[in-house]
């Protein structure tokens, strides 16, 4: 083994370092904001990107895809119950738009055949000739309508409520907990009855249901944040600073909330979008002929067996609403937790 400790090294290898104090405290990393910084961390997360554009595209098509085929939404006996039928990709044998039904007995019927009709309906029609299409995306739009309308309602009662129970504390906390753990003591489809018994089934008596006990679940999350927040520096300083209550809770603890309650509100859409279709479902939601995705499957489920696709459209609508608000909430969850960071 050779020994290095006796060797001497000239001065010529060696270079000076120079040293420039002026950049020691130079930022090298631009500034983030709060919001930029979650962005970055969400696009990273290719299911939630994913879901944002479905979720778009359901969106848009809840608007403007009532309009698209064509037919209205009125009755026509004379073309009932025929199958989907896309005249642009109807030669690709594997795709269900051809316009054919295969019977129990696995023989092809070729409905627009043989009743000579021309239109092609997208989606079929249903018993009574009414574009499936049409009433697909209004039963999206009525459904979303609903479920943001009842997440509306939760976010301001269940915030507020969480808030001032968090931050007073002591017997005000207490008696606000009693009255919490009463409601969720209430199963939703009993309130749901007793509403019906008093108003007519709709979207009004639906809402109320959602949101009479939909806010508890908000109220506890944001009462606990607050409970964890309600003593840190800047709450203490700006009381001291002579800072009344209300305006402590909303000027300076709601904004460290913002993650937490955006997150919660994502959760909570998907589930008032399966809570209407399954009161709809049993028939205690919307009424015919109101179309919603609850109705639109409880109607195929009827006849499931005979024309499946009645059932398979909606299902598949409201099996993608579930999974991509399911999917972003997850997303915006890692991307706002402080801990998820890298």
């Amino acid at each position: 083994m050779v020994n290095h400790s006796d060797k001497k090294f000239p001065k010529e290898m060696f270079q000076k370092a120079e040293y420039d104090e002026s950049l020691a405290e130079r930022i090298e990393k631009p500034s983030l904001s709060f919001w930029q910084d979650a962005w970055i961390r969400v696009r990273k997360n290719k299911a939630a990107i994913v879901s944002m554009v479905i979720l778009t595209l359901l969106f848009i098509m809840a608007l403007i895809g009532p309009y698209l085929s064509g037919h209205p939404t009125g009755q026509n006996v004379a073309h009932s119950n025929l199958p989907p039928k896309i005249e642009a990709i109807s030669d690709i044998s594997w795709l269900p738009f051809d316009g054919t039904l295969t019977n129990r007995n696995g023989e092809t019927l070729t409905p627009y055949e043989d009743r000579q009709i021309e239109e092609s309906y997208w989606f079929g029609t249903d018993s009574l000739g009414r574009d499936l299409f049409t009433r697909l995306w209004e039963g999206v739009r009525i459904s979303l309508l609903i479920a943001f309308l009842a997440t509306a309602i939760d976010m301001v009662i269940g915030v507020s409520y969480g808030a001032i129970s968090g931050y007073f504390g002591g017997r005000v906390d207490n008696i606000m907990q009693r009255i919490i753990e009463i409601l969720s003591g209430i199963p939703n489809l009993v309130i749901v009855i007793l509403l019906i018994l008093i108003l007519e089934p709709g979207i009004l008596s639906i809402t109320i249901a959602l949101a009479i006990t939909g806010w508890v679940t908000m109220a506890r999350v944001v009462r606990g944040q607050v409970l964890k927040l309600k003593n840190q520096e800047f709450a203490l300083a700006s009381k001291t600073l002579g800072a009344t209550d209300f305006r402590i809770i909303y000027k300076h603890l709601m904004p460290n909330l913002v993650g937490v309650i955006i997150i919660n509100t994502m959760f909570t859409i998907p589930s008032a979008i399966f809570f209407e279709a399954f009161l709809s479902f049993i028939g205690l939601g919307l009424q015919p002929p109101d179309a919603s995705l609850g109705t639109l499957i409880e109607e195929g489920f009827k006849v499931i067996l005979l024309y499946p696709y009645m059932l398979i459209v909606p299902a598949v609508v409201i099996s993608l609403l579930m999974i991509t608000f399911n999917l972003l909430a997850d997303g915006l969850r890692d991307a706002f937790d402080p801990k998820m960071r890298d």
